[in-house]
């Protein structure tokens, strides 16, 4: 194969390097940033959901025995989930953002090892561009000809070096940008597996908590809150009052009645006896 054909496969290679790394680059910032935002944001609902458990109890305290039981172990689940949570957001920053946020710093060391073939495919270029102006120059001079022809040699060499260099670079870059790309995903699809299954179950627990409020008995505390003791007290009072004078009434009425009717008998004996002493002064007339 010819220097010309040996540097263009050179050149192809290096592009096709050039292309990964970008991609790379490229790729995993942008999944670096989206993913540091969702663990961002996993947090932000963190802090609402302690929030939220803050004015649930305030809102318990204010209830009905059933409902600040069922509200205030609502809360507590709520509560534990939130410690889960955080551990996600840990978990997720050290498993899944670091990792790719690390990316940066080996994406520029491949940058810079494509810089030194870079290097040396241009030397390789000039050298190769110094021979054919020196053939044209001087046709016959043999000894600057095998001069350019060793110097151009020894740039080939380095560059085919340095570019087999690379390549083993690269090819133990993608090696490992699988491997680690495997086990970013794996992590992030563990860790949310594994707070969902607590979520589930807290969960079961805290609809357990709310479903089991008992509301009549609920209501019936509220009613009787509405008529407290003293107020009832007070009421039994008044309608034993109100009893007793209807039966002191009832019992002036049954006495008049009495004194009546012992009256009225009275006068009739007087007048049965003022006719008794009627008759018997008649009587005596005889």
């Amino acid at each position: 194969m010819s220097y010309t054909q040996e540097a263009r496969v050179r050149d192809i290679q290096t592009r096709q390097i050039q292309d990964a790394i970008t991609n790379v680059e490229k790729h995993f910032g942008e999944m670096c940033q989206i993913f540091a935002a969702y663990v961002r944001k996993t947090a932000r609902l963190r802090d609402k959901a302690d929030l939220l458990v803050r004015e649930i109890n305030l809102f318990a305290d204010t209830e009905t025995p059933n409902m600040k039981y069922g509200l205030k172990s609502f809360a507590e689940e709520l509560a534990k989930l939130q410690d889960y949570r955080q551990a996600e957001v840990e978990r997720l920053e050290a498993k899944v953002v670091e990792p790719l946020k690390s990316y940066g710093a080996i994406i520029k060391l491949k940058r810079e090892d494509l810089k030194v073939t870079l290097s040396a495919r241009n030397r390789e270029a000039k050298q190769m561009s110094q021979l054919e102006k020196t053939r044209q120059r001087n046709p016959s001079d043999r000894q600057v000809i095998s001069q350019a022809e060793s110097e151009l040699q020894r740039a080939t060499m380095d560059a085919a070096r340095i570019s087999r260099q690379l390549e083993e670079t690269i090819d133990n870059f993608e090696k490992q940008k699988i491997k680690d790309l495997k086990k970013t995903f794996c992590e992030f699809i563990n860790i949310e597996m594994s707070f969902h299954a607590k979520a589930l179950e807290i969960y079961t627990s805290a609809y357990q908590h709310i479903d089991n409020i008992d509301e009549e008995e609920d209501i019936q505390v509220f009613r009787s809150s509405l008529h407290p003791p003293d107020y009832q007290s007070r009421l039994d009072v008044v309608r034993a009052n109100s009893k007793l004078t209807f039966d002191r009434t009832s019992s002036t009425k049954h006495i008049s009645q009495i004194s009546s009717n012992q009256k009225k008998k009275m006068e009739e004996e007087e007048e049965e006896e003022e006719e008794e002493d009627e008759l018997d002064v008649t009587d005596d007339e005889n």
